[in-house]
């Protein structure tokens, strides 16, 4: 989804709209296509919670539901401090997806707005639009970079959550 990003932006939702114009006639005007899907908080969050569900899945499956309630209630402080280690552990399970979901929006967004940003700069005359040009090639290719690490920085955090899952605290 991220690497929606290299496409022109116009491209996408041109077509779009001359697909829902001519095949199913549509008003040109009310048509709202969005071409990176990953600079929408609800597809990130969507993914995150998917992934939120596997973590609790594989915590029951592997733990058993005893496990993971006991892990929830008895760690870090013992049988003595239940209310403190299931706030504690309750924060920490639900901001796993949270975070998830909120980093690979905000940064994906950002990059969006910064391309916006610079495309403004073509408008505001011959001397800021002759640099608007050096800085899109210049971000261009570090969004590449961004795009690519956002999806590895996912990837990677769900499979250390899946495997944090696995895992009996001892």
């Amino acid at each position: 989804m991220n690497l929606m990003d290299l496409l022109p932006i116009d491209l996408v939702p041109e077509i779009a709209k001359v697909v829902g114009t001519h095949l199913f006639g549509m008003d040109p005007h009310s048509i709202f296509f969005k071409v990176v899907p990953s600079t929408d908080p609800n597809v990130t969050f969507g993914m995150a919670f998917g992934v939120f569900a596997l973590v609790l899945y594989y915590s029951v499956k592997m733990k058993g539901a005893g496990g993971f309630i006991g892990e929830l209630t008895l760690q870090p402080f013992g049988k003595w401090a239940i209310p403190a280690n299931f706030l504690l552990e309750g924060v920490n399970l639900i901001s796993k997806p949270i975070s998830l979901a909120l980093r690979l929006f905000g940064n994906m967004y950002a990059g969006e707005m910064i391309f916006i940003l610079i495309a403004i700069m073509y408008s505001a005359g011959l001397v800021l639009g002759s640099m608007g040009i050096v800085l899109q090639v210049g971000w261009a290719i570090f969004h590449i970079l961004i795009i690519t690490l956002q999806a590895f920085i996912f990837m990677t955090l769900t499979v250390v959550y899946l495997d944090m899952a696995h895992q009996e605290h001892h």
